[in-house]
């Protein structure tokens, strides 16, 4: 007979719930785009604002510019680190009461399946983790501080609120959205989890340091010099993609292992909707787009520092395995639980790679 499965301490059923091994697929992105940002500096030497006054050139001192920029960086990971775990909490409790976590359930343990934690309990740790994300926003994400004043920054403003939504949207449920009448709202369970993560994991994550610094620093406004606003996150926006790409991939092994329990519960990921196959070839496309990626970014930099835009490349013997499990492999259910950490994993270094890329670059 089988024995009863012994309850863990109360610190490793919260570290289970808010799922920290997760946070590098938010905040991975944030210091390539930290790394992006310097590139930008080095490039526009005027976003730095010092200016020679012998030749009445524009320079930078690259110390001066990590000393400012990286308290912004910081602030933006805190953000993005604490909305992903709110995103985590309130997914352990909404999957139990739609009944997509039951006792069938082939993922890893949630605390509010388990009984571990109340419904109450996870939700009251995620409106706790949402109301920090919102002060951080509130404090120093949203004000411009430009021209001596402290107005409001739309575009923050729009990235601030979407970030607290979508983080009780993903999976829905009765509290809060049900509320005010938007209890049957779900990312996730639309269908639309693959969409959100690739906008949030890898553009907003990556972009948003360099906007930070170029409208906060540079005073460059987003409603009134839009196109040179534009022109210059250009390079930050390609990048962000395969990031996106790749952080992408996490929810589509998800998504492939819990199929047959998604079922019936009604969520309609992706790889319910359109099959395992679809999902398999969704996963390979991902991984070689990734790549190829850094094949675009040779040809795009100047031929002294081209080599470093391939960095990324050296992860792709990282992917092999994964891609041999997942979109060629036979493997479903619990044996693909290794391979959402593998996707994660692949991610992160592949974002490692690219942040030392353009820090070398920005030596040279």
């Amino acid at each position: 007979m089988k024995g009863k499965e012994l309850k863990p301490s109360t610190f490793q059923i919260w570290k289970l719930a808010a799922r920290p091994h997760t946070l590098t697929a938010s905040v991975a992105p944030v210091f390539v785009g930290y790394a992006l940002t310097l590139r930008l500096i080095q490039q526009h030497p005027v976003l730095c604002g010092d200016v020679d006054e012998t030749n009445h050139n524009h320079t930078c001192n690259n110390n001066d510019a990590s000393a400012s920029l990286l308290p912004m960086t910081m602030q933006f990971a805190a953000f993005a680190g604490l909305i992903q775990i709110s995103t985590n909490l309130h997914n352990d409790y909404a999957d139990f009461v739609k009944g997509a976590d039951t006792d069938k359930r082939v993922g890893q343990a949630r605390a509010t399946q388990k009984g571990w934690l109340t419904p109450y309990e996870t939700c009251r740790g995620c409106v706790l983790c949402l109301m920090a994300s919102l002060f951080i926003g509130m404090r120093y994400l949203i004000p411009t501080n430009c021209d001596g004043g402290s107005s409001a920054d739309p575009i923050m403003v729009f990235i601030v609120l979407s970030s607290l939504f979508n983080a009780v949207a993903y999976t829905g449920g009765p509290f809060p959205l049900g509320y005010i009448g938007l209890g049957n709202i779900s990312i996730g369970y639309s269908g639309l989890g693959d969409l959100f993560v690739f906008l949030y994991f890898g553009i907003v994550a990556t972009v948003s340091v360099p906007y930070l610094y170029v409208t906060k620093t540079a005073c460059i406004s987003p409603l009134e010099d839009t196109t040179k606003l534009l022109q210059l996150l250009q390079y930050p926006f390609l990048c962000s993609i395969p990031i996106g790409f790749l952080a992408t991939n996490i929810i589509v092994v998800n998504n492939l292992r819990d199929r047959h329990t998604d079922i019936h519960a009604g969520k309609r990921t992706m790889a319910v909707r359109f099959g395992a196959t679809f999902a398999k070839m969704e996963y390979l496309l991902l991984v070689v787009a990734s790549y190829a990626f850094c094949v675009y970014f040779f040809l795009l930099e100047a031929e002294s520092v081209r080599w470093t835009t391939l960095l990324p490349l050296l992860s792709l013997p990282m992917s092999i395995p994964q891609l041999k499990a997942v979109a060629f492999g036979g493997k479903d259910g619990q044996m693909l639980n290794e391979h959402v950490g593998g996707a994660a994993k692949l991610q992160l270094v592949y974002c490692i790679l690219m942040t030392a890329g353009c820090l070398i670059a920005n030596t040279r």
